[in-house]
């Protein structure tokens, strides 16, 4: 009979298994259940094993000690990283390389065609003369088109455009079986997942209520790690204060990165006059952009076509010092054109680029184009020989630069052809941020690479001064790290946006939304607003009572939702009460709720007292 958990067959267990790598244990006591429909995302350090456990999940991988169980006719399909290339093989011979006789009817090619257009792949072309990028696509399309029954995914949106990215959120939304996926892009892991398994010191723990919780949750999880070490031997653990540094310290640097970004776009948004001259659709004559301009370039009525696809159409912008610029689009919208346009290895069709002529770039191709594969990593960080690099004016051994970005140091004489796409990616990033110039541009620096140099890399640039440019489809990272977005939308047609991607999609809602006749002053109006138009002297009575008991409200609330973690942390509750297990995890997202919702009104609230003080009369 079929293992069932609150209503859902469990498709592969795996109980109490010891796995061993390299003749010392990975994972000891591994157990977990991957249930029908579960979104899953697996998160954990760099080397440990998240690889090692789609294998186990596959049956690649053997354990020493355990149980892998998986219910009878259960499918597994995997995203390949690695693929073999044979001469001639088209994109859908590929695809339906290991598929049965049998299971090659229409549907399936229907299935396969729904699938390769939004991927924007075609069927027809040959694999072995498609782009890295374009292999990536269909292997994701071999993948989702053959709908195994549990969906292993290693990086899927690395190399997609944004709207592919959204459109495969939207698929794996609607997919009718289990999926276990590997990212570093967390937004697209919290749009999608409803649970997170957490490889964290040889242990897997569970947070049931997906990526958007993580960071909370996990933090939780530590500091009651903490309490109970520090209650049994009044000394805290090093390793805990090791394991939790990553998860606590993204939690204040990202809050401290937002609020820095959030200070510049309010900064940009108090002086709209000045976005409004950036992105100039007016008749531009052009400055003098001098040593002593704060205009650091210029675009005047810039106009670039290859052959009959129009790239900018009269493009009028002025990029000023200290300007940190996203930049969004489809491939082929005239994001790499507008680059080369700035930097000078292209020419404009009719319009003028200015440079101010002190200008340095310093410039991350995600084509890796910089890196010497031939020589060892140090020597491409020091080719004129030495022990040390000049890091933003100071010395640095190189051995101990190599270890920020994640190398161990007993790779540093290895050569660059061994690396891996990612590891080049971490190498190119830390030999251009080294020593970054005056005006740093960084064309897709996120793909192939994990949460943690993500982390590494957005702590950086918030302290870059100089005028930065970032191409990305990571939306969480543009959030972190710029105030301004320009949007390619294809056919010459480029959009500016003051803030982040979600300022940016939150405008262009409103946009779509007022354009299909809706009152704009419905959207999102501000509590201050609706204060403003009915002045008042004071709070009610009511609406005193609620604020008094607010702070309470809240407060139980987190000593609820921590009492409930705690309860969840318990790796055995699925099986020893499975009706605890769900009741626990529905009441833990309710009570998030439940508080998040306390602490708006709570702000809501306390703004209207600040507004009624600074109104009231003197």
């Amino acid at each position: 009979m079929p293992f069932v958990m609150a209503g859902n067959r469990v498709l592969l267990s795996v109980q109490e298994a010891l796995v061993s790598f390299g003749g010392a244990p990975l994972f000891e006591n591994l157990t977990f259940h991957i249930l029908e429909g579960d979104r899953t995302c697996l998160v954990g350090k760099n080397g440990a094993g998240k690889t090692t456990l789609m294998n186990i999940i596959r049956g690649l991988k053997d354990l020493d000690q355990g149980e892998r169980w998986m219910l009878a006719g259960t499918t597994i399909g995997y995203l390949q990283q690695d693929i073999p290339m044979k001469a001639g093989q088209t994109v859908k011979d590929f695809i339906l390389e290991d598929l049965s006789a049998e299971n090659q009817h229409d549907a399936f090619t229907y299935r396969m065609e729904m699938v390769a257009e939004p991927l924007q792949i075609s069927l027809d072309a040959q694999m072995d003369q498609l782009s890295g990028g374009q292999m990536r696509r269909a292997a994701l399309a071999r993948a989702l088109v053959e709908e195994p029954d549990i969906l292993l995914l290693d990086e899927p949106t690395n190399h997609l455009d944004l709207d592919v990215i959204l459109w495969l959120e939207q698929y794996l939304r609607n997919y009718s079986g289990a999926f276990l996926c590997i990212s570093h892009d967390r937004k697209f892991l919290a749009n999608v997942s409803d649970k997170v398994f957490w490889l964290d010191r040889g242990n897997m723990r569970v947070c049931p209520t997906g990526y958007a919780q993580f960071d909370e949750w996990s933090g939780t999880m530590l500091e009651q790690e903490e309490r109970e070490l520090k209650n049994r031997s009044k000394m805290v653990d090093m390793e805990v204060e090791w394991a939790s540094r990553g998860v606590r310290g993204r939690l204040k640097r990202n809050v401290r990165r937002l609020a820095l970004m959030k200070e510049s776009r309010d900064k940009l948004r108090a002086d709209q006059s000045a976005f409004q001259k950036m992105m100039a659709k007016v008749e531009v004559t052009g400055t003098d952009v001098t040593s002593t301009s704060k205009i650091v370039a210029e675009f005047i009525k810039v106009h670039k076509s290859f052959e009959d696809i129009k790239i900018l159409d009269g493009f009028s912008m002025r990029l000023m010092r200290g300007d940190r610029i996203g930049i969004l689009g489809k491939n082929g919208s005239g994001k790499s054109t507008f680059l080369k346009l700035l930097i000078g290895e292209l020419e404009a069709d009719l319009g003028k680029v200015k440079r101010n002529k002190e200008v340095e770039f310093s410039y991350f191709d995600q084509k890796r184009s910089d890196l010497k594969l031939d020589e060892t990593l140090w020597s491409n960080l020091v080719p004129s020989g030495g022990d040390y690099i000049s890091v933003m004016g100071k010395s640095r051994h190189v051995c101990g630069y190599l270890k920020d970005f994640l190398f161990d140091p007993s790779v540093a004489r290895h050569m660059v052809s061994t690396l891996s796409g990612g590891q080049k990616n971490r190498l190119l990033l830390a030999k251009v941020l080294a020593d970054p110039k005056s005006f740093l541009i960084l064309d897709e620096p996120t793909n192939d690479l994990d949460m943690d140099t993500l982390d590494v890399l957005e702590e950086i640039l918030s302290a870059y001064q100089g005028t930065l440019i970032i191409v990305s489809h990571d939306r969480d990272f543009l959030d972190q790290t710029v105030s301004k977005i320009l949007a390619f939308e294809g056919d010459g047609v480029i959009e500016g946006y003051i803030g982040g991607y979600s300022d940016y999609l939150d405008e262009k809602k409103q946009k779509e939304a007022v354009a299909q006749g809706k009152d704009k002053t419905q959207i999102d109006v501000p509590v201050a607003s609706a204060v403003a138009a009915a002045p008042v002297k004071k709070l009610s009575y009511k609406l005193q009572f609620e604020l008094d008991n607010l702070p309470a409200k809240i407060a139980g609330l987190e000593a609820e939702i921590s009492d409930l973690v705690i309860v969840l942390q318990d790796a055995d509750l699925y099986q020893r009460d499975t009706g605890l297990f769900f009741k626990a995890s529905e009441r833990l997202e309710a009570a998030k709720s439940e508080l998040e919702h306390a602490e708006m009104r709570w702000l809501e609230l306390e703004e209207m007292v600040q507004l009624i003080t600074a109104t009231a009369p003197i």
